[in-house]
Formats: structure tokens, C-alpha cells, sequence
């Protein structure tokens, strides 16, 4: 066979969505590149995505369906056939069904894909079951929630108008890491003389590419806006035309801002008024100033307010006015293609139990009659992701829970599992891809066959359900025929956009000339007044905390992304989970660099080796990184032993952050 050069897209959990090009000899990825025609992305890929072929041709892949021979967690397991695999899963969920009804069977997945089709492939067979729902909301709903209570619909900045900006600011978000395309447009607005701000909790590697920084005390940045708008308020810097024209409340808002004067907000977020006053009058005075906000900022207790917080800025100056200012959180509110064919909704009732990811411990440690029996894992790894750790081991670990994992590799999850089936990696199959960090679109079909017996998502839903009984033509559809579909009824698409579609041709949808003046709200304006919300205004509360003395952040790894790329190789020395500590802070306590150190908390105990560094912000500890527990530390758990299951405010986000402990010498009297 012939080498053979095929487009496709990165489908990991990241806003960028790149554009590749995979390379094919035979049955064997040689090399994945960057696609240089994707609008946004332009060739680039980050350092875990270059080798690709890695992972698609591990040593490591499961290549055919096993079944557990020793004890729940330990990972042992012998070989059986697909046809045995299916029967007998079809068989439990059939039984588990008659007895104890649907809902005694749940789903669990996210977003180890980002393709319409492979990361919904379990919701057309569960919904017809009948089975619990689960809330996929983990990541950052709070964020899209406080977007929404302020722009309504409204689409975010397109990124590349960064490039146009001179004033920038990379607000909880460690581009580095996360955001790296956003990079080629910041370094061209900074060759034209643009400022570029960094702010948050800790001394990340964006820090290092910055001319500015501003270290905040975590969930305190709702403050810093409002304390940041006080200033403009009081020094006449708001922009009072845009604000008549395109702003609702803001005169509500501006009665609440003696609540947030300079002395207060410096207390509440450790910014000095100084420095508070600096930055207000950088960007006010800026002629088109640019905030991409990360995530980070949402996984607090007060995340959603505190988007509604920071959201308020760039109408305060009319940002929206010029060509570069702007504000970008997330692109995905806005769909130019729909996965309804997909959806839980188009194939069976919509009022089973619902139980939010982030209460996966909770749900399976339940004991009530209606408690979960059997657990269906794909694209998913909750027993490394999931807040609460030790009570998710503990719900996965029960012997009358029937646990099946569809994964590529043998995960700290799949241990637990009763039946592993081979999944196969976004080369072995097809997909459409859009993304939250820009408007492209984009199209991988299957490059080579695949590894061993695995099978995709979607190709084991429909073997699963056609065991299960189930006849229904929709099972019959191939991941092609539903591209085609999705394609076909996205009315947004024009002719030409579909046919480059189809071609594999990344695609960037194209915004109205005046998208940013146009806002998709009731009133059609910036409510900063919003009296559908139980609280309309925006204000600043304090987060949850922990009876505990120093703040834990876990921040993104550049080798890992989640959980994800674990699989890989990391035989090198350099730390994987590790705790970074002030030095003040830790000569304070008596602790030394290298030492053996435990954080704990109410919910778990994690040891690390404890390294010291000046960029941590006194009252923190940072951690990097969610490892799998073969890269742990601590030989019993990983860091997800201290986060916390208590949502956001709004709509059942994490609160990975929002995590206080207590820390000592390992060695210390128990």
C-alpha cells in the first residue's frame, strides 16, 4: 500500500481542535503534522499531539475485549472474544433491567473524544433503556453559565482578533499548556507594540512570555473585576456611549461598586492598589483591548459569578467597538452543526435520573434500592479524573457493581472493570469535530484499520444494542452515513461549506461584520441587570475553602491533558505529581526541598515530594498535572483524593480548585 497523506483533527479535550495530517505506509501511522490550511491552528501542533503515532501504536493498546479474573483493582484479567464480551454484557444489562429497571444501569463518558459521533455514541442505546443520565457538565459549565447570564447567545471574540489587539490579557489560563495557538496571534499584536498580562493564582510558564503578571488570591477574581471597574468609574475611564447604547443595568451595577473600593478588593485578592490602579488604566485607556479567559477562574464556588464578574470589563470600555478588542471565554455556545441525531433527547425519555459527573462517588457508594448495578465507562477515566477519588474507588471496588470499560489502554478504571473492550484512537475511526476555542469545523475519516480487535465507540454501541434486542435501522447507520446526515441538515452550512466539509477541508464559519455589536439577550444588550437570575447583578462572594490552611492548586501538566497521554513513556526524572511550595512558606513550617511531604483534608491524605519555588504565592501549594496512579507519588491515590464533589454555584461544575489542606513532614506522629 501506498503512503498516504489524509486530513484529520486533534480530538482531545482542547480548545484549539487542531488541524492534522496524518501519514500513512501501510496499516502504520509514520507521522502526524499540522494542518497549514486550518484558519486558526496554521500548522502548529503542541509537543503531545507531534507523536501521535505513540500512541496509536503503543505496546501498551488493549487489542481484545479481557474479562477480570482476580479482584476488583488489581488488573487481572485473560482474553475472550468479541462475540462473548457482548453476550455477556448484554445478557447483565437485560437482566438488571427487567429486575430493578433502567435507571439501575448508568453511562458514564466525556471527553477522552471530542467528535459528535464517537463521544455520544452510548446515549442512543441508554436513553431507549431507560437507564440514570449523567450530567457530562465537569469541565466548565459554570463558565458557560456566567457568560450566558450577561451576553445571553452571543458569540465570543474570534481568537485571531488578538493579533489585532494592544492591549492583551491571558486571564486563568496558562496558554502554554492549554491555549498555544493563541500565541501566533498575541506575538503578532505584541511586534505591533501590544501589552500582554498574565493573570493568576500562581507563577505559570505563560508567566515567563508576559510583560506583565498579576498573581490573585484563588477565587478572588471576581473582586479584581469589580474592583478594576470601580477605578474606571471613579477616574471617568468607562466608555459612557457604549454603555448608553449596547449596555443594560449598568447604572444598577455602578450603585454597588463602594462595595469593591481599591482598599477592599487589594485585601480580598493580595493585589496591591497600586497595582489594581495600573491595570484598571492600562486597559481603559487601551484602544482595543482582548481578554482570553481559561477555565480556571470557573472551578470555585463562585465560578459562574465570577465570569459574570470579569465578562463586565470589556463593556465597560467598549472593547467590543474596535477590530482586536474583544473578549473570548468559549466559542462553543455558538453551533454551525448539531449533534441532535446523537442526542439522548432524540431517542428516549429525557426524566430518568440525572446524576452530575462530579457525583459519581456519591452515586455509586449510594445503598438504596434504586442504587446503580450496572457501569458502562467510555472515553473516560473517573477513577484518575473524578473529584472525591477515594469515594469513587470505593463505588467502582463494590463487587455487585457491573463494570464494563471501552479503552485503549488499561486505565486506573478499566482495573475495576468486570469486561475491557479495545477502543480504537481518532485514526482508526471517523468523526466531525468542532471546537470551543474557535469557529473551524473539521472531518477525520478512518486512516487505518484497527489495532488488533478494537472497535470504536459508536461500532460496540450498535454490536451492544442488537444483542440487547434492539432493531431499530438507526443501529444500522454507520459513522459515515450519520457525517453525511449531520452535514446534510446543518443549516447554517452553505453548499460550498458542506462540500469542503466532505473533502476533509477545515472549515472556519464566517461571522456577521458586526457579531461583537450584536447580542443575543432578551433586551439585545450586555445585561449586566439580569432579572431572570436569582441574583442579577454581578457581585463577589467568597469561595468554599476548607477547614484547612493552604489553597491546593492542581495546574495543567504541558505533558498530559487531563488525564490523557498518561500512556506514554515518562521514564525521565523530572517530577511528575509533586507539590511546589513558597520558600517562606516552607522555611515557616520547617521544610526542606526533596523531603517526602503529606497534604491532607477532610476528603483524602496524598504524599509528594515537596520542591520550592519563589513563583508560588504564599497561602498555596501547586501541584501539576492528573497522573495515573503509576506515575503517583503516593502508591495509594492520586491527587483527585483531595478535590472536592461540591458543585459551582451554577449548573453543576467542578470545583477542582476551590481545595484548601494541610501539609506535613511525612514521618511526623500519625
Amino acid at each position: 500500500m501506498a503512503v498516504r497523506r489524509m486530513n484529520s483533527v486533534c480530538p482531545y479535550d482542547c480548545p484549539d481542535a487542531c488541524g492534522l495530517i496524518a501519514i500513512a505506509n501501510d496499516n502504520r501511522i509514520v507521522q502526524v503534522i499540522g494542518n497549514p490550511d486550518h484558519a486558526f491552528t496554521r500548522g502548529t501542533l503542541c509537543p503531545k499531539m507531534v507523536h501521535y503515532e505513540d500512541t496509536v501504536h503503543s505496546p501498551d493498546r488493549l487489542t481484545t475485549p479481557l474479562k477480570r479474573v482476580g479482584k476488583k483493582g488489581e488488573g487481572k484479567f485473560e482474553p475472550i472474544t468479541w462475540d462473548e464480551a457482548i453476550s455477556t454484557i448484554a445478557k447483565k444489562f437485560k437482566e438488571t433491567a427487567a429486575q430493578y429497571g433502567g435507571e439501575s444501569i448508568m453511562p458514564y463518558s466525556y471527553a477522552g473524544t471530542m467528535g459528535f459521533i464517537q463521544k455520544s455514541a452510548g446515549d442512543p442505546l441508554f436513553a431507549r433503556i431507560g437507564a440514570t443520565h449523567q450530567d457530562r457538565g465537569i469541565c466548565s459549565p459554570a463558565k458557560s453559565y456566567g457568560w450566558a447570564a450577561l451576553m445571553g447567545g452571543s458569540a465570543g471574540t474570534k481568537p485571531q482578533e488578538a493579533q489585532y489587539s494592544d492591549f492583551i490579557i491571558l486571564w486563568s489560563l496558562n496558554a502554554v499548556a492549554t491555549d498555544i495557538h493563541i500565541w501566533q496571534d498575541v506575538y503578532r499584536a505584541r511586534d505591533n507594540g501590544a501589552k500582554v498580562w498574565v493573570i493568576d493564582t500562581h507563577r505559570t510558564a505563560t508567566y515567563l512570555s508576559a510583560d506583565e503578571t498579576v498573581t490573585v488570591k484563588p477565587g478572588s477574581d471576581g473582586a479584581l473585576a469589580l474592583g478594576l471597574i470601580h477605578i474606571m468609574e471613579r477616574d471617568g475611564l468607562t466608555d459612557k456611549e457604549f454603555i448608553a447604547e449596547h449596555v443594560s443595568g449598568y447604572d444598577k451595577l455602578k450603585a454597588t461598586l463602594g462595595d469593591y473600593t481599591p482598599e477592599k478588593v487589594s485585601e480580598i485578592t493580595g493585589v496591591s492598589v497600586e497595582r489594581l490602579t495600573e491595570l484598571a488604566h492600562a486597559y481603559a485607556k487601551a484602544r482595543a483591548p482582548f481578554i482570553r479567559l481559561g477555565s480556571g477562574l470557573s472551578r470555585y464556588g463562585n465560578g459562574a459569578m465570577t465570569v459574570r464578574c470579569v465578562a463586565c470589563l470589556p463593556a465597560v470600555v467598549g472593547a467590543y467597538k474596535e477590530k482586536g478588542g474583544g473578549f473570548l471565554g468559549s466559542t462553543g455556545n455558538i453551533s454551525f452543526i448539531s449533534n441532535k441525531i446523537m442526542s439522548w433527547a432524540s431517542h428516549g425519555k429525557t426524566d430518568t435520573r440525572l446524576v452530575p459527573m462530579i457525583k459519581l462517588g456519591e452515586a455509586l457508594t449510594n445503598e438504596a434500592d434504586d442504587k446503580i448495578r450496572c457501569l458502562y465507562v467510555y472515553s473516560s477515566n473517573p477513577a484518575i479524573t473524578s473529584p472525591n477519588q477515594n469515594l469513587v474507588r470505593k463505588g467502582l471496588a463494590r463487587e455487585d457493581l457491573f463494570l464494563v470499560v471501552h479503552e485503549r489502554f488499561m486505565t486506573d478504571t478499566a482495573k475495576y472493570a468486570d469486561i475491557v473492550l479495545p477502543a480504537t484512537t481518532s485514526l482508526e475511526h471517523s468523526d466531525i469535530y468542532s471546537s470551543y476555542g474557535h469557529y473551524s469545523l473539521g472531518i477525520g475519516y478512518k486512516v487505518i484499520d484497527p489495532i488488533g480487535e478494537s472497535k470504536s465507540n459508536w461500532d460496540t454501541i450498535r454490536l451492544l444494542a442488537k444483542a440487547m434486542g434492539y432493531d431499530d435501522p438507526f443501529f444500522d447507520r454507520t459513522e459515515e452515513d450519520l457525517i453525511d446526515e449531520i452535514v446534510a441538515t446543518a443549516p447554517r452550512l452553505t453548499d460550498e461549506e458542506r462540500k469542503r466539509l466532505l473533502a476533509t477541508e477545515p472549515v472556519e464559519m464566517e461571522l456577521p461584520e458586526d457579531y461583537k455589536l450584536q447580542y443575543d439577550t432578551p433586551s439585545g444588550k450586555i445585561e449586566m441587570y439580569n432579572p431572570k437570575e436569582s441574583e442579577p447583578l454581578p457581585r463577589y462572594f467568597p469561595p468554599y475553602g476548607d477547614d484547612a490552611e493552604l489553597w491546593l492548586i492542581n495546574s495543567p501538566d504541558v505533558r498530559i491533558l487531563d488525564s490523557s497521554f498518561n500512556e506514554r513513556n515518562f521514564d525521565d526524572d523530572t517530577p511528575k505529581m509533586a507539590a511546589w511550595l513558597n520558600p517562606k512558606e516552607a522555611a515557616a513550617k520547617n521544610l526542606k526541598e526533596g523531603q517526602t511531604i503529606e497534604l491532607s483534608n477532610v476528603r483524602g491524605k496524598v504524599r509528594l515530594p515537596l520542591y520550592i519555588d519563589e513563583g508560588v504565592a504564599p497561602g498555596t501549594v501547586v501541584s501539576y498535572g492528573v497522573w495515573w496512579q503509576k506515575y503517583s507519588s503516593d502508591a495509594n491515590v492520586s491527587i483527585n483524593a483531595l478535590t472536592a464533589s461540591r458543585p459551582t454555584d451554577c449548573a453543576w461544575g467542578s470545583t477542582f480548585y476551590d481545595v484548601k489542606v494541610n501539609i506535613r513532614p511525612v514521618g511526623d506522629a500519625e
